[in-house]
Protein backbone atom coordinates (compact mmCIF):
# COMPACT_ATOMS: atom_id res chain seq x y z
CA UNK A 1 0.00 0.00 0.00
CA UNK A 2 0.92 3.28 -1.27
CA UNK A 3 0.81 6.68 0.85
CA UNK A 4 1.18 8.83 -2.28
CA UNK A 5 -1.33 6.76 -3.91
CA UNK A 6 -3.95 7.42 -0.70
CA UNK A 7 -3.64 11.24 -0.66
CA UNK A 8 -4.12 11.37 -4.48
CA UNK A 9 -7.12 9.05 -3.92
CA UNK A 10 -8.95 11.62 -1.35
CA UNK A 11 -7.12 14.63 -3.40
CA UNK A 12 -9.75 13.71 -6.14
CA UNK A 13 -12.65 12.92 -3.87
CA UNK A 14 -12.88 9.28 -3.76
CA UNK A 15 -13.96 7.18 -0.89
CA UNK A 16 -11.23 5.84 1.02
CA UNK A 17 -11.37 1.99 2.58
CA UNK A 18 -10.64 0.87 5.58
CA UNK A 19 -7.46 -0.63 4.74
CA UNK A 20 -6.31 2.29 3.36
CA UNK A 21 -7.12 4.57 6.85
CA UNK A 22 -5.82 1.62 9.01
CA UNK A 23 -2.72 1.64 7.01
CA UNK A 24 -2.42 5.09 7.58
CA UNK A 25 -3.21 5.66 10.87
CA UNK A 26 -0.44 2.85 11.52
CA UNK A 27 1.99 3.82 9.82
CA UNK A 28 1.96 7.43 10.95
CA UNK A 29 1.95 6.46 14.77
CA UNK A 30 5.57 4.20 13.59
CA UNK A 31 6.71 7.13 11.75
CA UNK A 32 6.76 5.39 8.22
CA UNK A 33 4.39 8.49 7.19
CA UNK A 34 6.06 11.64 8.01
CA UNK A 35 4.11 14.68 9.06
CA UNK A 36 4.46 16.40 5.16
CA UNK A 37 2.27 12.92 4.00
CA UNK A 38 -0.03 13.66 6.47
CA UNK A 39 -0.23 17.10 6.41
CA UNK A 40 -1.19 16.24 2.29
CA UNK A 41 -3.94 13.64 3.67
CA UNK A 42 -5.44 16.07 6.38
CA UNK A 43 -5.50 19.04 3.74
CA UNK A 44 -7.03 16.56 1.43
CA UNK A 45 -9.63 15.25 3.97
CA UNK A 46 -10.35 19.28 5.15
CA UNK A 47 -11.26 20.34 1.15
CA UNK A 48 -13.37 16.95 0.32
CA UNK A 49 -14.31 15.52 3.27
CA UNK A 50 -15.10 12.16 4.61
CA UNK A 51 -18.83 10.27 4.54
CA UNK A 52 -19.99 7.81 7.61
CA UNK A 53 -18.33 4.72 6.66
CA UNK A 54 -14.38 6.38 6.44
CA UNK A 55 -15.46 8.68 9.17
CA UNK A 56 -16.04 5.45 11.26
CA UNK A 57 -12.77 3.69 10.32
CA UNK A 58 -10.76 6.73 10.54
CA UNK A 59 -12.11 6.62 14.47
CA UNK A 60 -11.84 3.20 14.73
CA UNK A 61 -8.48 3.03 13.38
CA UNK A 62 -7.10 5.89 16.19
CA UNK A 63 -9.05 4.19 19.26
CA UNK A 64 -6.97 0.95 18.22
CA UNK A 65 -3.79 2.98 17.79
CA UNK A 66 -2.89 2.75 21.54
CA UNK A 67 -4.34 1.46 24.55
CA UNK A 68 -8.15 0.73 25.42
CA UNK A 69 -9.15 0.58 28.84
CA UNK A 70 -11.31 -2.20 30.17
CA UNK A 71 -13.87 -1.02 32.36
CA UNK A 72 -16.30 -4.57 32.07
CA UNK A 73 -15.44 -5.56 35.47
CA UNK A 74 -16.77 -2.50 37.28
CA UNK A 75 -20.81 -3.24 37.70
CA UNK A 76 -23.21 -1.37 36.32
CA UNK A 77 -23.35 0.49 33.35
CA UNK A 78 -20.26 3.24 32.74
CA UNK A 79 -20.93 6.69 31.49
CA UNK A 80 -18.65 9.01 30.12
CA UNK A 81 -19.33 12.89 29.53
CA UNK A 82 -17.89 15.23 26.71
CA UNK A 83 -18.37 18.99 25.74
CA UNK A 84 -16.95 20.67 22.88
CA UNK A 85 -15.94 23.50 25.21
CA UNK A 86 -16.68 27.08 25.88
CA UNK A 87 -16.60 29.79 28.16
CA UNK A 88 -17.28 28.97 32.39
CA UNK A 89 -18.34 25.67 31.26
CA UNK A 90 -17.56 24.07 34.37
CA UNK A 91 -20.51 21.40 34.03
CA UNK A 92 -18.39 18.38 34.57
CA UNK A 93 -17.17 19.35 38.12
CA UNK A 94 -21.07 19.86 39.24
CA UNK A 95 -22.90 17.12 36.91
CA UNK A 96 -20.43 14.03 37.48
CA UNK A 97 -21.09 13.86 41.53
CA UNK A 98 -25.13 14.93 40.85
CA UNK A 99 -25.42 11.67 38.43
CA UNK A 100 -23.25 9.70 40.40
CA UNK A 101 -25.65 10.64 43.53
CA UNK A 102 -28.30 9.25 41.90
CA UNK A 103 -26.79 5.78 41.14
CA UNK A 104 -25.08 5.78 38.49
CA UNK A 105 -21.57 5.12 37.43
CA UNK A 106 -19.18 7.66 35.80
CA UNK A 107 -15.90 7.23 34.49
CA UNK A 108 -14.42 10.46 32.59
CA UNK A 109 -11.15 11.31 31.10
CA UNK A 110 -10.55 15.01 30.61
CA UNK A 111 -8.37 17.68 29.01
CA UNK A 112 -7.16 21.01 30.09
CA UNK A 113 -7.57 24.56 28.54
CA UNK A 114 -6.37 25.92 26.04
CA UNK A 115 -6.95 29.13 24.51
CA UNK A 116 -10.53 31.46 25.51
CA UNK A 117 -11.79 27.47 26.67
CA UNK A 118 -11.10 25.86 30.08
CA UNK A 119 -10.32 22.92 31.06
CA UNK A 120 -11.92 20.91 33.46
CA UNK A 121 -8.50 19.39 35.04
CA UNK A 122 -6.99 23.05 35.33
CA UNK A 123 -10.46 23.86 37.95
CA UNK A 124 -9.95 20.71 39.51
CA UNK A 125 -6.37 21.58 40.34
CA UNK A 126 -7.61 24.60 41.32
CA UNK A 127 -8.75 22.44 44.63
CA UNK A 128 -5.41 22.40 47.01
CA UNK A 129 -4.30 18.57 47.31
CA UNK A 130 -6.50 17.81 44.41
CA UNK A 131 -4.80 14.58 41.53
CA UNK A 132 -5.53 14.46 38.30
CA UNK A 133 -3.14 12.17 37.54
CA UNK A 134 -5.09 8.63 38.40
CA UNK A 135 -3.56 5.43 37.12
CA UNK A 136 -5.63 3.04 35.89
CA UNK A 137 -5.95 1.08 39.07
CA UNK A 138 -6.42 3.36 41.07
CA UNK A 139 -9.14 4.92 38.10
CA UNK A 140 -11.09 2.10 38.06
CA UNK A 141 -10.89 1.07 42.42
CA UNK A 142 -12.09 4.54 42.63
CA UNK A 143 -15.11 4.23 40.38
CA UNK A 144 -16.12 0.41 41.90
CA UNK A 145 -15.83 2.11 45.20
CA UNK A 146 -17.92 5.58 44.97
CA UNK A 147 -19.31 5.82 41.96
CA UNK A 148 -17.06 8.13 39.50
CA UNK A 149 -14.12 9.45 38.77
CA UNK A 150 -12.26 11.91 36.69
CA UNK A 151 -8.59 11.70 35.19
CA UNK A 152 -6.71 13.08 32.19
CA UNK A 153 -6.49 11.03 29.81
CA UNK A 154 -2.72 8.40 29.90
CA UNK A 155 -0.21 8.82 27.64
CA UNK A 156 -0.71 5.95 25.74
CA UNK A 157 -4.10 6.56 24.85
CA UNK A 158 -5.03 7.27 21.38
CA UNK A 159 -1.56 8.37 20.14
CA UNK A 160 -2.84 8.86 16.84
CA UNK A 161 -5.16 11.62 18.19
CA UNK A 162 -2.22 13.85 20.01
CA UNK A 163 -0.09 13.29 16.25
CA UNK A 164 -2.90 14.36 14.30
CA UNK A 165 -4.22 17.11 16.41
CA UNK A 166 -0.62 19.36 16.62
CA UNK A 167 -0.52 19.00 13.06
CA UNK A 168 -3.82 20.03 12.59
CA UNK A 169 -3.26 22.80 14.56
CA UNK A 170 -0.48 24.03 12.55
CA UNK A 171 -2.00 23.09 9.05
CA UNK A 172 -4.83 24.91 9.06
CA UNK A 173 -7.69 21.97 9.02
CA UNK A 174 -8.95 22.05 13.23
CA UNK A 175 -12.67 22.99 12.24
CA UNK A 176 -13.94 20.48 10.05
CA UNK A 177 -16.75 17.72 10.94
CA UNK A 178 -14.97 14.38 10.54
CA UNK A 179 -11.55 15.22 11.68
CA UNK A 180 -13.47 17.05 14.87
CA UNK A 181 -15.94 13.97 15.50
CA UNK A 182 -12.89 11.05 15.14
CA UNK A 183 -10.41 13.01 17.49
CA UNK A 184 -13.57 13.45 20.46
CA UNK A 185 -14.88 9.75 19.36
CA UNK A 186 -11.78 7.76 19.34
CA UNK A 187 -10.80 9.15 22.64
CA UNK A 188 -14.31 8.77 24.08
CA UNK A 189 -14.33 4.64 23.11
CA UNK A 190 -10.89 4.22 24.10
CA UNK A 191 -12.33 5.23 27.64
CA UNK A 192 -14.07 2.20 28.15
CA UNK A 193 -17.80 3.52 29.30
CA UNK A 194 -20.87 1.74 28.25
CA UNK A 195 -22.53 5.16 27.54
CA UNK A 196 -21.58 8.61 26.24
CA UNK A 197 -23.38 12.30 26.84
CA UNK A 198 -21.92 15.03 24.45
CA UNK A 199 -22.67 18.54 24.90
CA UNK A 200 -22.14 20.45 21.77
CA UNK A 201 -22.05 24.27 22.61
CA UNK A 202 -23.40 26.76 19.76
CA UNK A 203 -22.56 30.37 19.82
CA UNK A 204 -19.67 33.01 19.88
CA UNK A 205 -18.02 31.16 22.87
CA UNK A 206 -18.18 27.57 20.95
CA UNK A 207 -16.27 26.19 18.62
CA UNK A 208 -19.41 25.63 16.67
CA UNK A 209 -20.43 28.96 16.01
CA UNK A 210 -24.24 28.43 14.24
CA UNK A 211 -27.00 25.89 15.11
CA UNK A 212 -26.67 24.11 12.16
CA UNK A 213 -23.14 23.66 12.33
CA UNK A 214 -23.25 22.31 16.00
CA UNK A 215 -26.36 20.16 14.66
CA UNK A 216 -24.46 18.34 11.79
CA UNK A 217 -21.52 17.50 14.42
CA UNK A 218 -23.86 16.18 17.43
CA UNK A 219 -25.46 14.15 14.83
CA UNK A 220 -22.31 12.72 13.44
CA UNK A 221 -20.86 11.85 16.99
CA UNK A 222 -24.32 10.09 18.23
CA UNK A 223 -23.88 8.45 14.39
CA UNK A 224 -19.88 6.94 15.09
CA UNK A 225 -21.24 5.85 18.77
CA UNK A 226 -23.93 4.14 17.79
CA UNK A 227 -21.68 2.17 14.66
CA UNK A 228 -19.71 0.93 17.77
CA UNK A 229 -22.65 -0.08 20.38
CA UNK A 230 -22.39 2.90 22.68
CA UNK A 231 -25.55 4.03 23.70
CA UNK A 232 -24.54 7.85 22.55
CA UNK A 233 -26.69 11.28 22.97
CA UNK A 234 -25.84 14.78 22.14
CA UNK A 235 -27.15 18.07 23.37
CA UNK A 236 -26.72 21.10 21.81
CA UNK A 237 -26.32 24.05 24.46
CA UNK A 238 -25.95 28.09 24.50
CA UNK A 239 -22.69 29.48 24.50
CA UNK A 240 -23.82 33.30 23.27
CA UNK A 241 -23.02 34.13 26.71
CA UNK A 242 -20.96 32.18 29.30
CA UNK A 243 -21.90 29.98 31.22
CA UNK A 244 -23.60 31.00 34.32
CA UNK A 245 -22.00 33.92 36.39
CA UNK A 246 -17.98 32.63 36.95
CA UNK A 247 -15.39 32.44 34.30
CA UNK A 248 -11.81 31.94 36.04
CA UNK A 249 -10.28 28.52 37.87
CA UNK A 250 -11.52 29.02 41.45
CA UNK A 251 -14.44 31.66 40.97
CA UNK A 252 -15.61 28.50 38.77
CA UNK A 253 -15.02 26.04 41.65
CA UNK A 254 -16.90 28.35 44.10
CA UNK A 255 -20.01 28.76 41.82
CA UNK A 256 -19.66 24.51 41.66
CA UNK A 257 -20.30 24.41 45.44
CA UNK A 258 -22.93 27.17 45.33
CA UNK A 259 -25.20 25.07 42.68
CA UNK A 260 -24.74 21.91 44.52
CA UNK A 261 -25.72 23.40 47.84
CA UNK A 262 -28.64 24.10 45.86
CA UNK A 263 -28.14 28.09 45.15
CA UNK A 264 -26.29 28.31 41.66
CA UNK A 265 -26.73 30.18 38.73
CA UNK A 266 -29.95 29.21 36.65
CA UNK A 267 -29.17 28.91 33.37
CA UNK A 268 -25.59 26.50 34.58
CA UNK A 269 -28.06 24.58 37.44
CA UNK A 270 -30.44 23.92 34.41
CA UNK A 271 -28.14 22.52 32.44
CA UNK A 272 -26.70 20.19 34.81
CA UNK A 273 -30.13 19.00 35.56
CA UNK A 274 -31.05 18.50 31.72
CA UNK A 275 -27.26 16.94 31.22
CA UNK A 276 -28.15 14.51 34.43
CA UNK A 277 -31.49 13.21 33.19
CA UNK A 278 -29.80 12.31 29.69
CA UNK A 279 -26.88 10.36 31.55
CA UNK A 280 -29.09 8.78 34.14
CA UNK A 281 -31.29 7.19 30.88
CA UNK A 282 -28.73 6.10 29.85
CA UNK A 283 -27.61 4.36 33.07
CA UNK A 284 -31.00 2.71 32.96
CA UNK A 285 -32.18 4.53 36.30
CA UNK A 286 -34.78 6.22 35.20
CA UNK A 287 -37.09 5.86 32.29
CA UNK A 288 -38.07 9.71 30.69
CA UNK A 289 -37.12 13.33 30.89
CA UNK A 290 -39.36 13.99 33.40
CA UNK A 291 -38.43 11.15 35.98
CA UNK A 292 -35.07 11.48 35.96
CA UNK A 293 -34.66 15.34 36.36
CA UNK A 294 -36.43 14.63 39.11
CA UNK A 295 -34.19 11.84 40.74
CA UNK A 296 -31.46 14.66 39.91
CA UNK A 297 -33.29 17.63 41.18
CA UNK A 298 -33.87 15.65 44.69
CA UNK A 299 -30.25 14.82 45.03
CA UNK A 300 -29.27 18.68 44.69
CA UNK A 301 -32.10 19.48 47.08
CA UNK A 302 -31.65 16.48 50.03
CA UNK A 303 -27.62 17.30 49.89
CA UNK A 304 -26.29 13.74 48.65
CA UNK A 305 -25.32 15.58 45.33
CA UNK A 306 -22.83 18.14 47.69
CA UNK A 307 -21.83 15.13 50.07
CA UNK A 308 -21.00 12.93 46.78
CA UNK A 309 -18.79 15.83 45.43
CA UNK A 310 -17.21 15.97 49.00
CA UNK A 311 -16.11 12.32 49.38
CA UNK A 312 -14.84 12.28 45.65
CA UNK A 313 -12.65 15.60 45.64
CA UNK A 314 -11.48 13.72 49.41
CA UNK A 315 -10.73 9.87 47.29
CA UNK A 316 -8.36 11.96 44.69
CA UNK A 317 -6.62 13.97 47.38
CA UNK A 318 -8.34 17.62 47.55
CA UNK A 319 -8.96 19.31 50.84
CA UNK A 320 -12.69 19.41 51.54
CA UNK A 321 -12.60 21.99 53.71
CA UNK A 322 -12.27 24.52 50.92
CA UNK A 323 -15.50 23.23 49.76
CA UNK A 324 -17.05 23.91 53.41
CA UNK A 325 -15.92 27.08 53.90
CA UNK A 326 -14.74 28.70 50.10
CA UNK A 327 -13.52 31.89 51.63
CA UNK A 328 -10.29 29.85 52.02
CA UNK A 329 -9.64 29.96 48.34
CA UNK A 330 -7.23 33.11 47.07
CA UNK A 331 -8.93 36.15 45.69
CA UNK A 332 -6.68 37.99 42.84
CA UNK A 333 -5.10 40.84 44.71
CA UNK A 334 -7.39 42.89 41.98
CA UNK A 335 -10.60 43.12 41.75
CA UNK A 336 -12.39 45.70 39.48
CA UNK A 337 -16.08 46.59 39.11
CA UNK A 338 -16.96 47.53 35.81
CA UNK A 339 -20.44 49.30 35.58
CA UNK A 340 -23.04 50.18 32.97
CA UNK A 341 -22.48 52.95 30.94
CA UNK A 342 -26.44 53.97 30.31
CA UNK A 343 -29.84 51.88 31.64
CA UNK A 344 -31.38 49.01 29.44
CA UNK A 345 -31.71 45.72 28.75
CA UNK A 346 -28.53 43.41 28.22
CA UNK A 347 -29.24 42.03 25.07
CA UNK A 348 -25.75 40.19 24.51
CA UNK A 349 -22.51 39.42 26.50
CA UNK A 350 -20.11 38.28 23.75
CA UNK A 351 -18.86 34.76 24.82
CA UNK A 352 -15.86 35.08 23.16
CA UNK A 353 -14.91 38.17 24.15
CA UNK A 354 -14.87 37.45 28.06
CA UNK A 355 -13.35 34.23 27.35
CA UNK A 356 -10.46 36.17 25.89
CA UNK A 357 -10.22 38.46 28.33
CA UNK A 358 -10.12 35.97 31.01
CA UNK A 359 -7.24 34.32 29.31
CA UNK A 360 -5.50 37.47 28.84
CA UNK A 361 -6.51 38.24 33.01
CA UNK A 362 -3.97 34.88 33.73
CA UNK A 363 -6.99 32.38 33.96
CA UNK A 364 -6.25 30.52 30.23
CA UNK A 365 -3.52 29.38 28.17
CA UNK A 366 -1.97 31.04 24.85
CA UNK A 367 0.14 28.24 24.94
CA UNK A 368 0.32 24.54 26.21
CA UNK A 369 3.29 25.78 28.59
CA UNK A 370 1.83 28.74 29.98
CA UNK A 371 1.13 28.98 33.72
CA UNK A 372 -2.26 29.34 35.23
CA UNK A 373 -3.61 32.08 37.84
CA UNK A 374 -6.07 30.19 39.17
CA UNK A 375 -7.17 33.23 41.00
CA UNK A 376 -8.06 35.27 37.74
CA UNK A 377 -11.16 35.69 35.66
CA UNK A 378 -14.24 37.06 35.43
CA UNK A 379 -17.80 37.31 37.49
CA UNK A 380 -20.88 38.70 35.63
CA UNK A 381 -23.51 40.19 37.67
CA UNK A 382 -25.86 40.16 34.43
CA UNK A 383 -27.06 37.68 31.99
CA UNK A 384 -28.84 38.16 28.61
CA UNK A 385 -32.49 39.45 29.26
CA UNK A 386 -31.72 41.37 32.57
CA UNK A 387 -32.68 44.85 33.14
CA UNK A 388 -29.19 46.69 34.16
CA UNK A 389 -29.82 50.83 35.24
CA UNK A 390 -26.63 53.50 34.41
CA UNK A 391 -23.59 52.92 36.99
CA UNK A 392 -25.01 49.22 38.15
CA UNK A 393 -22.24 46.47 37.99
CA UNK A 394 -21.73 44.59 35.03
CA UNK A 395 -18.98 42.31 36.15
CA UNK A 396 -16.00 41.99 38.58
CA UNK A 397 -13.22 41.72 37.10
CA UNK A 398 -9.93 39.34 39.07
CA UNK A 399 -6.31 40.03 38.30
CA UNK A 400 -3.04 39.93 39.35
CA UNK A 401 -1.72 41.64 36.92
CA UNK A 402 -0.15 45.41 36.59
CA UNK A 403 -1.32 46.27 33.14
CA UNK A 404 -5.39 45.25 32.39
CA UNK A 405 -6.71 48.71 31.34
CA UNK A 406 -6.90 47.48 27.82
CA UNK A 407 -8.64 44.48 28.99
CA UNK A 408 -10.95 46.12 30.81
CA UNK A 409 -12.13 47.80 28.08
CA UNK A 410 -12.63 45.04 25.75
CA UNK A 411 -14.78 43.25 28.67
CA UNK A 412 -16.88 46.31 28.49
CA UNK A 413 -17.09 46.13 24.90
CA UNK A 414 -18.63 42.47 25.23
CA UNK A 415 -22.16 43.84 27.10
CA UNK A 416 -24.31 45.45 24.41
CA UNK A 417 -27.61 47.18 25.96
CA UNK A 418 -30.79 48.30 24.35
CA UNK A 419 -33.72 50.13 25.48
CA UNK A 420 -36.27 47.17 24.64
CA UNK A 421 -36.73 44.17 26.23
CA UNK A 422 -35.16 41.01 25.77
CA UNK A 423 -36.30 37.39 26.04
CA UNK A 424 -33.70 35.06 28.25
CA UNK A 425 -32.23 32.87 26.08
CA UNK A 426 -32.81 28.65 26.30
CA UNK A 427 -29.56 26.98 27.72
CA UNK A 428 -31.05 24.09 26.29
CA UNK A 429 -30.96 24.12 22.64
CA UNK A 430 -31.66 20.12 20.86
CA UNK A 431 -31.93 16.80 22.41
CA UNK A 432 -30.33 14.32 20.02
CA UNK A 433 -30.91 10.60 19.79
Amino acid sequence: MDIIEIIAKKRDGRVLNKQEIDYFIDQYVKGNVKDYHASALLMAIYLKGMNHSETVALTNAMMHSGKIIDLSKIKGIKVDKHSTGGVGDKTSIALVPLVAASGAKIAMMSGRGLGHTGGTLDKLEAIPGMKVSLSEETFKHQIAKIGMAITGQTSDMVPADKKLYALRDVTATIDVIPLIASSIMSKKLASGTDAIFLDVKMGSGAFMKTFPDAEQLAKTLVRIGKAFKRDTRALITNMREPLGFAVGNILEVKEVIATLKGHGPSDFTELCLVSAAIMLIQAKLAKNISSAYALAEKQLKNGKAFQKFKEWIKAQGGDTTYLDAPEKFKTAKNVITLTAKKSGYIEEITALTIGEAAMHLGAGRLSVSDKIDYTAGIILKKKVGDHVKKGEPLCEVYTNKKDYQSILKDIGRAFKIVSWEIRKPEIAIKYIK
